[in-house]
């Protein structure tokens, strides 16, 4: 690999400002060509092709646990940097912009059009131009069951047995064991503290 390769490479995963294109990145661009043909292919399995979506995922991602499932369509930007544990689950329009590491523990369940997103840019336009880029890695926790229309945003962490309400859009860690809502992502209650009775309940 090159030197650039290299240099790109130590930058993924700590916030530094990098570009992942050019001369001396041809092996970067071609791991992730290489993770978008793996997700044509899945993305085009059919329904009754399970076997193959399994194989396909391995492929794909840096780990799989065991009974994980992913509904396609989905789409990653390499997919070798996100790590998935047992009983995974992901319903319809899952994207991953993993140029950082995604990691996703047990029994996690992700409703329709999420997003995890590990990159990001600079504010200051002047920042951005050359396509200069930063990313941070994402972790979800064991028994996380994430809502429909939620965005997670670079190095954000969400806590064991929490729960993100649908639409929230999360820019900092989540504590375990919470409902959180909103956006900006904040924590409602404990998972454990029923909530108030309305008058449509009696």
């Amino acid at each position: 690999m090159t030197d650039e390769y290299e240099a790109v490479r130590a930058k993924l995963n700590d916030g530094s400002l990098y570009v992942d294109y050019g001369p001396g990145l041809e092996a970067l661009e071609a791991e992730r060509v290489a993770g978008k043909e793996l997700t044509y292919d899945y993305n085009h399995s059919r329904p009754g092709e399970a076997a193959l979506r399994t194989s396909l995922l391995r492929q794909l991602l840096g780990s799989v646990g065991a009974d994980a499932w992913v509904e396609p369509p989905f789409h990653v930007s390499y997919g070798s940097h996100v790590h998935v544990g047992n009983g995974f689950y992901a319903n319809f329009n899952l994207v991953l912009v993993d140029d950082a590491d995604i990691h996703i523990g047990d029994r996690v369940m992700i409703a329709p059009n999420v997003t995890i997103s590990t990159a990001g840019h600079p504010t200051v336009p002047e920042e951005r131009v050359g396509g200069w880029q930063f990313s941070l890695p994402v972790r979800i926790e064991d028994d996380v069951w994430i809502g429909a229309n939620v965005v997670i945003l670079p190095g954000v962490t969400i806590g064991a047995g929490s729960v993100i309400g649908a639409g929230s859009v999360v820019t900092r860690d989540i504590p375990p064991r919470v409902v959180a809502v909103g956006s900006p992502c904040r924590v409602l209650r404990p998972v454990d503290e029923k909530p108030a009775h309305t008058a449509s309940d009696s």
